[in-house]
């Protein structure tokens, strides 16, 4: 396995940032942003090593072809647990309120089980939905029952508005609420999508304020962890669902003695014990799945040789995994392994350009990219190149191949041409380095967003999700500005961890341009730096409110130019943010690698405590 080198600086790829240990270790998960619905036409297969999606005809949004895992070894007595929970969906859906059913819904995805039941959590919703039109009171006038059932409408693509929220403004009408309804209303207001949502800025403010005051005079309900009240105010909603950890936490603290769904209805116990037998199964399988991913992968960087590069410094294998399990479903293994392949691969371009290559180099691995299949009629001026290039050309080659059989058409030049500007762009900033130019900000953005080495990432790994993306959606304006306010949001959140240690370095940064720094080496005052990094921070939030709007819009809403973006596509932009996200939680920098490889050994290696 590849170490990382322990004495050198830090990298600006994404996926090597370190996040918080102690919101890891203490995280509580939200539902996912969405059931995960796949498109029509589309179901789960197996494939040699893990697990894929092949283009199979089928009737319905998802059926439940996903329970069909390679090597889970006990598919059988999956299905009968599939079949226990479905029963008890089916019961409650006849007998029980919207609140209850939704309380249900909650559960499932808080346990990382709610894929095997989309039919059925779509129907509850859509009852859910027409309730909330209907302004039904038992669940507009309930705060935790609101707050809820807003938060996960929202997330799972209903148009529903803030302004029901509105009577839940005023903190002071509610200082002795219990701490589940605070809790369930502070997530609330964290999604938020458009710019005048004021009432949610009022509902986040006050319910955290008493959140806090009940932690510190020990006060928190019973019904709520206080471990997962001190996570959720320490990370922001939408980069709260780091999945496999926080399935691993609400399963480990899951309980059989019956599930309080909705005042005063419960779950009977013998109801519970069914979803946490599927939820450990569920768990279990996927452990093993990202067991034997890694082993895979550490057969392909001594195959491709990365392991020869001796300037290469890259976090040992768990640790990407940890995050992109929780960028990925894990039925989608080979986009997870592509994408954790290709930003290793970023890594070393970049190492070579920020660390050890020589203009001459940087020039010739450009000028390789450029020919692409033509590469021979460059040639190599030294071992790095030739190692780099063919480790990235190769290793392209075999994902595009690939996704060519996914999409129906070749999806290669669109792979190369994302490595070629990548590089493009590390050349101009290593050319701004070297000559100590200083850009403005409206020159440093477009180059600094294509920098930050997502663009191979994250579109290549799409192909392999399984939905098609013709040519009209990939180049149409939705897919163009989810690419562009990712690639901005997880820039310009690196740029405010790290631009003491870059100007110190010579290299430029959104925080310096916005302080006014306009030649190298300029002093700049403090005042200055704090207002910048306040704007900073105002472009950060706008642009994931923005990207939120877009993933949540319905996909026959989307219109424009190109078509709509499948919503399975839509969530890996947005996790892609969340991840990157959770990397700066702390204000002054990163975590040590143990603390990161802490967290990878718990989603990787460590047994389920039930």
């Amino acid at each position: 396995m590849v170490q990382l080198v322990s004495d050198a600086p830090v990298l600006r790829v994404p996926l090597l940032r370190p996040t918080a240990a102690e919101p890891w270790r203490q995280h509580f998960r939200r539902p996912h942003s969405s059931s995960q619905r796949r498109p029509r036409g589309w179901m789960i297969r197996s494939n040699g090593l893990g697990v894929d999606t092949c283009k199979q005809p089928r009737n319905g949004y998802r059926q439940q072809k996903i329970m069909m895992y390679l090597n889970d070894g006990k598919t059988r007595e999956k299905r009968d647990m599939i079949h226990d929970v479905r029963a008890t969906l089916r019961s409650i859906r006849e007998v029980s309120t919207t609140c209850t059913k939704l309380f249900m819904v909650d559960t499932l995805e808080k346990v990382g089980v709610s894929h095997y039941f989309s039919t059925e959590i779509t129907s509850i919703l859509d009852m859910a939905y027409k309730s909330w039109q209907q302004k039904d009171q038992e669940m507009i006038m309930d705060m935790e029952a609101c707050a809820m059932a807003f938060r996960i409408l929202r997330m799972h693509g209903y148009d529903i508005s803030s302004d029901v929220l509105a009577h839940f403004s005023e903190g002071s009408r509610f200082s002795d609420s219990d701490s589940k309804a605070l809790l369930e209303l502070y997530k609330a207001s964290k999604v938020r999508i458009m710019e005048d949502e004021w009432t949610l800025d009022k509902i986040g403010s006050w319910t955290a304020e008493l959140l806090r005051q009940q932690l510190c005079s020990g006060r928190i309900s019973t019904s709520v962890m206080p471990q997962e009240v001190e996570c959720v105010l320490q990370l922001p909603f939408y980069s709260s669902t780091l999945q496999p950890l926080e399935h691993k936490r609400n399963i480990e603290h899951f309980s059989t003695n019956g599930i309080q769904m909705r005042k005063p209805a419960y779950l009977p116990r013998h109801a519970a014990e069914d979803i946490l037998a599927l939820a450990v199964a569920e768990y279990h399988s996927a452990q093993s799945l990202y067991q034997k991913e890694v082993q895979y992968l550490d057969r392909w960087i001594k195959e491709v040789r990365l392991d020869q590069l001796k300037f290469l410094r890259i976090l040992p294998l768990d640790v990407f995994f940890f995050f992109a399990s929780s960028m990925f479903p894990r039925e989608s293994s080979e986009a997870r392994m592509a994408a954790i392949q290709h930003c290793i691969l970023t890594i070393a371009v970049d190492d070579l350009f920020d660390v050890a290559g020589s203009n001459e180099e940087l020039e010739n691995l450009v000028a390789l990219f450029e020919k692409w299949d033509a590469y021979d009629e460059i040639g190599f001026c030294s071992e790095n190149v030739e190692t780099i290039f063919y480790a990235v050309y190769n290793t392209s080659n075999k994902i595009g191949s690939r996704a060519a059989e996914v999409q129906n058409r070749s999806v290669m030049t669109h792979i190369a041409e994302l490595w070629l500007d990548m590089v493009r762009v590390m050349m101009k900033e290593a050319k701004w380095s070297r000559e100590r130019q200083v850009p403005t900000m409206e020159e440093y953005l477009p180059v600094a967003e294509v920098s930050f080495a997502l663009g191979p990432i994250v579109p290549p790994s799409l192909y392999l999700m399984g939905p098609e993306l013709p040519e009209e959606v990939v180049g149409g304006t939705e897919y163009g500005e989810l690419l562009r306010l990712m690639n901005v949001c997880c820039r310009l959140l690196n740029d405010m961890a790290s631009y003491k240690r870059e100007w110190a370095e010579g290299k430029v940064n959104s925080v310096m341009l916005q302080a006014g720094v306009r030649r190298a080496g300029e002093e700049v005052s403090p005042a200055s730096v704090d207002a910048a990094k306040e704007e900073i921070r105002r472009m950060i939030e706008a642009s994931k409110r923005e990207m939120l709007r877009l993933v949540t819009r319905e996909e026959a809403a989307a219109g424009g130019c190109g078509g709509s973006v499948p919503r399975l596509c839509k969530d890996m932009f947005w996790n892609m943010c969340k991840v990157v996200n959770l990397t700066y939680v702390k204000a002054n920098g990163y975590c040590t690698l143990e603390e990161m490889l802490g967290a990878a050994r718990a989603v990787v290696h460590e047994p389920l405590k039930v």
